[in-house]
């Protein structure tokens, strides 16, 4: 199983609603995407200065899967808006 982990770091405008719309727009992906196992969307609560606002943990079955999501119309208009809400992101992907 391929693991892919993302966490966002959020702009400060409109922060609350602009993480409510993107974990509800990230959470309908796997009705829309078959090659994307399983999908958990988190809201950091700790508001450490380490933390992120954000964390996307995802499952597929192998790389292809992954790369099926990556390039798919509904992941690419979340990724629009993503970008459009945050001021930087990083990703681990591993082979669980």
């Amino acid at each position: 199983m391929l693991v892919h982990i993302v966490m966002f770091q959020f702009k400060d405008e409109n922060k609350e609603s602009n993480m409510v719309r993107v974990k509800e727009m990230l959470e309908a992906l796997p009705g829309k995407i078959n090659t994307l196992h399983s999908m958990e969307v988190g809201i950091d609560i700790s508001q450490s200065p380490r933390s992120f606002d954000m964390v996307l943990v995802s499952m597929f079955e192998e790389q292809a899967a992954l790369d099926v999501y990556a390039t798919h119309p509904a992941h690419l208009e979340v990724v629009s808006v993503i970008k459009e809400v945050t001021t930087l992101s990083k990703v681990v992907d591993y082979i669980q």
